[in-house]
C-alpha cells in the first residue's frame, strides 16, 4: 500500500488525524525524498502535493466530513417541513443561513427557534433565507412547531430539514465527542452556493442571533465594496461603522494610502462604508 492510500485511510477514519499524518510522513520520509529528487522538487513540494490529493479526492467522494470556507455546498436532496429540496440548487439567488439543532422538543433549540423567526423580517431585508436542521423525522418538525404555534404563539415560518445520521455526518454537524445529536452548527452559504461562514456551538450554549445577521450583512458589505470589516462592526471601538480598505501590496499603493484615506499607518487605513 502506497502513502496516498494510507493517507486516505487515516483521513476516513477521521480519528488523531494530524498525529497519524505526522506518523507516517516520518516512516515514509525515504520515500518522499526519493519523489523529490525523481522530480526535482523540494521535500516540502512533495509532502504538500500528496496532502492536497487526498484531500481533494476525499471531498470529491464525500469521504471528507465539514465543508470548508470557499467550498462550495455539496450536493444533497432533502425532505423539509415544506416538502423537498435540493442544495444548493434552490438556494442559489439568495444568501442562506443553514443551521442544525440539536433535537426537536428541548428547551435551548426552542429559544432558538423562537429567536430566528423574531428575526426573520431582518434575514428577508438582506435577502437571506433560513433553513433550519436536525436527525429527527420530519413528523416531528411538524409537531413540534404546532407546539411552539400554540404554546408560545409563534409561528415558524421557514423549513426544517429532517436529516439522517449520515447526512448530518457529511456536512459535518455530528461531532463524536459531543454525541449524537447535531451540534449547533451555523452555515452561511453565498446565492452562488458558496460556503462564506461556519460556526460552531456546543449543545449547552444557545446562539446569539443578531451576530449572524452581522456576519451576513459584513460579508455582503465586503463583497460590494471589496473591505474588510473592523471587530464589532459596526460599532467598532477605534473607527466606528467604517470599512478598512485592504492594505497596500507595493510601495507605491503604499505611499499614496494617506493621502487618499484616513489612516492609522500605510497598511491601516479606513474609509466611510
Amino acid at each position: 500500500m502506497d502513502l496516498s492510500q494510507k493517507l486516505q485511510e487515516i483521513f476516513e477514519s477521521q480519528k488523531d488525524v494530524i498525529k497519524k499524518v505526522a506518523s507516517l510522513i516520518s516512516e515514509s520520509v525515504e520515500e518522499l525524498k526519493e519523489r523529490a529528487l525523481k522530480e526535482k522538487k523540494s521535500l516540502e513540494e512533495v509532502i504538500e502535493e500528496v496532502l492536497q490529493s487526498v484531500v481533494q479526492k476525499s471531498k470529491k467522494e464525500g469521504t471528507m466530513g465539514m465543508p470548508l470556507l470557499g467550498d462550495k455546498f455539496p450536493s444533497i436532496e432533502v425532505q423539509t417541513t415544506h416538502g423537498p429540496m435540493k442544495l444548493p440548487e434552490d438556494l442559489k439567488g439568495k444568501w442562506t443561513v443553514l443551521f442544525s439543532h440539536p433535537a426537536d422538543f428541548t428547551p435551548v433549540c426552542t429559544t432558538e427557534f423562537v429567536s430566528f423567526q423574531k428575526h426573520k423580517s431582518e434575514f428577508d431585508a438582506i435577502n437571506t433565507q433560513l433553513i433550519g436542521l436536525s436527525i429527527d423525522q420530519v413528523f416531528s418538525h411538524i409537531k413540534w412547531i404546532e407546539w411552539i404555534k400554540e404554546k408560545l404563539d409563534v409561528e415558524i415560518e421557514f423549513p426544517i430539514i429532517a436529516a439522517t445520521d449520515t447526512l448530518a455526518m457529511e456536512i459535518g454537524m455530528v461531532h463524536p465527542n459531543k454525541g449524537t445529536n447535531t451540534v449547533r452548527a451555523v452555515f452561511i452559504i453565498d446565492p452562488e452556493g458558496t460556503v462564506r461562514t461556519i460556526l460552531y456551538y456546543p449543545q449547552e450554549i444557545g446562539r446569539n442571533i443578531p451576530e449572524i445577521i452581522r456576519a451576513v450583512k459584513a460579508l455582503q458589505k465586503s463583497d460590494a465594496e471589496g473591505v474588510a470589516t473592523p471587530a464589532n462592526w459596526p460599532e467598532n471601538e477605534l473607527i466606528g461603522d467604517k470599512v478598512i480598505v485592504p492594505p497596500a501590496t507595493d510601495c507605491e499603493t503604499a505611499a499614496k494610502r494617506p493621502k487618499e484615506y484616513t489612516c492609522y499607518d500605510w497598511w491601516f487605513c479606513y474609509k466611510e462604508a
